[in-house]
């Protein structure tokens, strides 16, 4: 739907819309939130929590309405996401895509005063893993939400994009200068590439150094960061000493070759998880972050395009209830834990030091561990154990992990735990059989943090724990994309732990 002409606004007019979105860079933090948890931060501490660490631009995967209405006035500037199971209802329909953001953009605009900027159409639709899934709807989804937002009225002021993973180009020589769009959707990114440049919208890309350490073991550490301390990859004139720079000149160079060299470019996500892998600590997240933050407050661009782009940390908060299909530190990219706290020092613009959430309840000082009384022989045991990760996060035990070095009743303890903070210690939750008891002393050790969850309310409901089960309890304890995903690899998780016992 093309949009009708209007003449061009006066210069006053032009001006007020340069200064109501313009903020000076050195200012700007963004980062992406994340609400795939089992005992999410009230949103209103959330943006507090934004505020207080300098974070003005945010970007959400869903349209969720408690974030974006606590998101309100708030001074922040906002991304919306459409996850991509709603690609396909949005292509084939205008309508859909209308009420869409009618119900997700205009309303919250108008009623909230939210401060949308983007809509994010889809997530990484090209993934390879999704075996071409999304293929035939990303683009007509994102070309009936732009005309949606044309007929709202909206589009001069939220524009569109669509992120995507780095693995849409690739370079057949390892250098950037080589750079080039998968041949498999190479006339498919150009067509959207166009749409966007035609209509404002940037170019977003997702960018981990952290799976290129993770997929290679022969991968240069060194390389992961930004210290140049790595033996640089030589591209003609240009020499490389971080894996991010050479990643993003690639995608530029894949612009260029195709005319597209003047499209904005947003990083939408990057950073490095703290738990779940031998290289997922808070050491090396804390190297890479502030090798990160010091190059956005430096307003430090790449060799092939200078001017810095926006980039999104990821993420903000730990997401405990988040699929673990790419691997256990999926759930462990926040700069802060599930409950606001801070993991590690990072000094942001100005010399100031990440702070952490505030007004934050919890529940009672208590913890559900393995009975000194019961015995790692006994049968009920393994069953027991894998039951409770498949209902909770037991992700910090793995080999590697913060809890890994725990001995075998750490590790039951752990599970029962997990369990019991998840179900809101709600009478039941540490009743499996003889195997567990409720102790008032803290069993964290080292690294490996027993959590006691944050209060959200839920204590009415008793929960049956134990081998035996309560098909009531998954509903319950997880939200969509949690527990189905995390079953199956929580019970291959056990059984390589099992052994040791």
């Amino acid at each position: 739907m093309a949009a009708s002409f209007r003449p061009p606004p006066p210069l006053h007019t032009l001006l007020f819309f340069f200064l109501l979105h313009w903020s000076p860079i050195s200012e700007a933090l963004a980062c992406n939130w994340g609400t795939r948890s089992s005992h999410p931060l009230p949103p209103d501490i959330v943006v507090r929590l934004l505020k207080d660490n300098g974070f003005d631009k945010v970007k959400l995967f869903e349209a969720d309405p408690q974030a974006l209405r606590a998101l309100g006035r708030s001074g922040i500037q906002v991304m919306v996401g459409i996850p991509n199971e709603l690609l396909a209802p949005l292509a084939g329909s205008v309508g859909a895509a209308e009420q869409w953001v009618k119900q997700n953009v205009s309303t919250f605009i108008s009623k909230d005063g939210v401060d949308i900027r983007f809509v994010a159409v889809g997530n990484e639709p090209f993934l390879k893993t999704y075996n071409n899934m999304f293929r035939q709807t990303t683009f007509p989804a994102l070309q009936n939400i732009q005309a949606a937002l044309i007929k709202a009225g909206l589009a001069r002021q939220v524009k569109v994009t669509v992120p995507l993973n780095a693995d849409v180009y690739q370079s057949p020589s390892g250098l950037p200068s080589d750079g080039d769009f998968r041949s498999d959707i190479h006339d498919l990114m150009l067509s959207i590439i166009g749409f966007l440049r035609d209509n404002g919208g940037p170019f977003t890309i997702n960018i981990y150094p952290f799976l290129s350490l993770y997929a290679d073991p022969n991968f240069p550490i060194d390389y992961a960061f930004f210290s140049g301390a790595a033996t640089p990859v030589v591209d003609g004139s240009i020499s490389y000493t971080n894996v991010f720079e050479a990643n993003y000149d690639t995608l530029i160079w894949a612009l260029e070759r195709n005319g597209f060299g003047d499209v904005p470019v947003i990083v939408g996500e990057i950073g490095w998880p703290t738990d779940g892998d031998s290289h997922a600590n808070p050491d090396y997240a804390r190297r890479f972050n502030q090798g990160l933050v010091d190059r956005i407050s430096r307003r430090v661009g790449t060799p092939k395009r200078p001017s810095p782009p926006d980039i999104y940390i990821f993420g903000l908060i730990d997401e405990d209830a988040k699929s673990i299909q790419p691997g256990n530190f999926e759930r462990h990219w926040g700069l802060f834990y599930y409950d606001g706290s801070v993991k590690y020092p990072l000094v942001l613009d100005g010399g100031l030091s990440l702070v952490p959430a505030k007004g934050v309840r919890y529940q009672a000082p208590q913890w559900c561990v393995m009975s000194p009384a019961a015995s790692l022989t006994d049968p009920e045991l393994p069953g027991s154990v894998s039951y409770a990760c498949e209902y909770a996060d037991c992700t910090s035990i793995g080999l590697g992990s913060s809890c890994g070095n725990l001995d075998a009743r750490g590790n039951v303890s752990y599970a029962f735990n997990q369990f019991f903070q998840t179900a809101d210690q709600q009478k039941g939750a540490c009743g499996f059989g003889n195997l567990s008891v409720i102790t008032k002393s803290d069993p964290s050790r080292g690294t490996c943090r027993f959590e006691v969850m944050i209060d959200v309310g839920r204590h009415d409901e008793s929960v049956t724990s134990g081998n035996g089960g309560n098909a009531a309890i998954a509903a319950f304890l997880t939200p969509s994309g949690g527990a189905a995903a995390a079953a199956a690899a929580m019970v291959a998780l056990w059984s390589c732990l099992w052994p040791t016992f």
